[in-house]
Formats: C-alpha cells, structure tokens, sequence
C-alpha cells in the first residue's frame, strides 16, 4: 500500500482495535510466569503499541505532508539523478522523456471527488507526474492542472501562460489540491470569466524531505532553487503547451511557498515576471525546520536571499509581487516593514511593481489562504501573458 493511503491508515486501526481485543481477551490465559506466556503477553502489548503508534504517525504524515512515498520515508533526499549529459555528450540536450513521467503517486486517488466532474475539455484536467532535474539532480512529484481550452482543437496551437504554485512547509503538493483547493478556485474563475485559460504547477517547498530548505539552493546540499527555477520550467516546457518566455511564468504559494515565490522572482525575473505571496516570510530562517544554517556560515549568500537586503543593496528586479497577508498575522509587522521598503523602489524604478491586500482579521491557516486566493489568481492572470502562438518549425510545444 502506499504510505498516504487511507487504506493503510484503515488497516492499522483495524489491527489495532483486534489486538486489544485479542489482549482483553488472552490475557487471563497468559498470566502464567514460564516463558511462553511471558512472550506471548509481550507480543500482544507489542502488536497493539506499534500499530497504535503507526496509525498516529500516518495521521500525522498525511495531514502535514512530510513524506510522501516509502522512498521519502526509508530513503532521505532519495537516490541521486543520473544526469541527462551522462547517457550523452557533454552539453546535449536532456532527453525531454526522461524529465518528465506520469506518476500514480502524490495521493490525487484521495481528493478526486473534490475536483469539478466532466470531460477534460469541460473542466480540465490535473495530472500526477514526476519531474527529474539534470541541473539540479533532484527529482520529485507534482501535480499540473490543464485548463479546457488546453484539450480545444482551437487552442492547438498555442502555448498557455503557466502558474507555478508552491504549497507551504511541512506538506506536500496534494494540500495545494485539498486544502487550498487551488484547482476548484482556478476553474470556478474562469468559468465566471475572471481568469484567462493558464496550466497550474503545483509544488511543495521540500524537494529533499525532511529539510525545509526554502527554495535555495543550500551549501553543500540540495539546489533546491536551481530545481524551481530551471529544472521545473525546463521539464514542463518539454511535455506541455506552456509558454516560454517569462512574461508567461508568475510563481505563487502560501506560507513557505509564499516565501519561494517572491524570491524566485526577485532573484530570477528572466523566468517569472510575477509573484503572488500569502503570508510569506521575506529572509530565510536558521532553525530546526532548516536543519541550522542553510549558507554555512556565507553572509553575502544569505543576503541575497533576505528580500528587503536585495531591495536595499541590488538593482531593482523586473517583475510584479503581489504581498497578501491579514492585520492579525504574526508577522504582519515585518511585511508592512518589506512594503515599505518595496514600494520605495517602485517609485524609483517603475519595471519593479508591488502591491498589497490585506484582511482584516484571519490566520495562519487554509481559511484564510482560501479567502485570499480567488484575488491572487485574478491579479496573476492580469499580469501573464496570454498565449504564445506555435510556429510550425518550433513543433509540437
């Protein structure tokens, strides 16, 4: 079974509820003190702590999104990538095959019946698949949401404006599905002609479980930023319509995914012009979420990954954040004192663009992630562009 699975879940608790049962019920009969009746008392208490403990612990797993897969679980960081350059010349194209591969893992068996009912071409469509970076040798699942139009003979011949979308910290990109409701909230715009067609990326923070490395790439560790910046794009370029300039790329997440967002579009404006962050963090933290000190000591590294440095101390970036938080949140403080400095250098340089929505009360929490989304993805979908058009030299994508 696999490690998400309710049925696992279902199947502990049953065995859990028939070995207390079987102890109710054997333990008068073992009450001797030879050493057969002392194994078997033993073994009883045994099958009934573990199995108890094991249904917690999935619970737990299954809501906060720490692993997702026995590989995650029993193999850290999971296997290294062989790159696609080691099967083939130096400096030749990845074979787009490998980067991309249809996947039943991710736990999307679990929220189908949250997703709207049809055809693909009615309501659209999400996929599982796995996604190998040769750049940054890491490999993980994520989910792809394809818009109607994307199975339209209409729009054969065009690629579509793409949102990258990353889920917070602990958790797995099946909360972008269920708890978010990312997919519901995207068709339910569109179909109120809100939002324009776009194909939704979605994707957790942790790339190399159980580390929270907050979309940078570590020293001495995972490129996770590597990952999100070029691998992803790269991979999902290669097996969608999806376009390929960056006017076509925006990154949006809540929390942690909030966090990655705007750094991915500060730091790399030539892959995504816009960013949509609820209730992010704006410097990287050194905690036992990070595991210490993800630059080892680097200042000038951590720098310029703490977004108030950059603004204050680099050229301005050519891109668009959108802030979204609530006057309740813990940091609110802090994103007043980013907005700030953010909109300082938008009046100085007008290719950099912030804005800001605020509720007045709410959480950390997916009732107010909820609440803010529908905005967000409006204010995306007014900032990609809207198709590119396939030339017949360019292919298929």
């Amino acid at each position: 079974m696999k490690l998400t699975s309710t049925a696992l879940v279902y199947s502990l608790s049953v065995l859990a509820v028939v070995g207390l049962v079987a102890t109710l019920w054997l333990w008068p009969r073992l009450a001797g003190q030879r050493p057969l009746p002392v194994l078997g008392r033993l073994g009883l208490l045994t099958v009934v702590q573990v199995s108890v403990l094991a249904v917690l612990a999935l619970s737990v797993n299954n809501s906060f999104g720490f692993y997702t897969s026995w590989d995650d679980l029993l193999r850290p960081g999971g296997a290294p990538l062989a790159l696609a350059g080691s099967s083939s010349p130096r400096g030749a194209p990845p074979d787009p095959a490998k980067l991309v591969e249809p996947t039943t893992e991710g736990g999307m068996e679990t929220v189908k019946d949250l997703l709207p009912p049809g055809a693909p071409e009615e309501v659209g469509k999400v996929e599982s698949v796995r996604v190998n970076g040769p750049e940054s040798g890491l490999s993980d699942q994520v989910f792809v949401y394809l818009p109607p139009e994307y199975f339209s003979p209409q729009y054969a011949k065009v690629r579509f404006p793409a949102v990258l979308a990353i889920g917070g910290f602990p958790g797995t990109s099946l909360h972008l599905l269920d708890s978010l409701q990312l997919p519901q909230a995207e068709s339910a715009l569109h179909k109120a002609g809100r939002t324009l067609p776009a194909v939704i990326v979605m994707a957790r923070p942790t790339v190399a479980p159980p580390r929270n490395t907050e979309c940078v790439d570590v020293v001495g560790g995972p490129k996770t930023e590597t990952w999100f910046a070029k691998d992803l794009p790269t991979a999902i370029r290669s097996a969608y319509r999806v376009g390929h300039s960056e006017d076509t790329w925006g990154a949006l997440g809540y929390s942690t995914g909030g966090s990655c967002a705007l750094r991915l579009a500060m730091r790399h404006p030539e892959y995504f012009s816009a960013a949509a962050a609820l209730h992010a963090d704006y410097e990287v933290p050194n905690d036992s979420f990070t595991g210490g000190d993800l630059f080892h000591g680097d200042t000038a590294l951590a720098n310029q990954s703490d977004l108030t440095w950059r603004l204050q101390n680099l050229p301005a970036p050519r891109t668009s954040l959108l802030v979204v938080s609530t006057r309740t949140e813990e940091n609110y403080k802090a994103t007043e004192d980013f907005l700030a400095v953010a909109k300082q250098v938008a009046d100085a340089h007008p290719e950099f663009k912030v804005e800001s929505n605020f509720l007045d009360d709410g959480g950390h929490n997916f009732d107010a992630w909820k609440r803010e989304l529908p905005a967000a993805l409006e204010w995306m979908s007014d900032r990609l562009s809207t198709f590119e058009w396939i030339s017949e030299r360019d292919g298929a994508q």
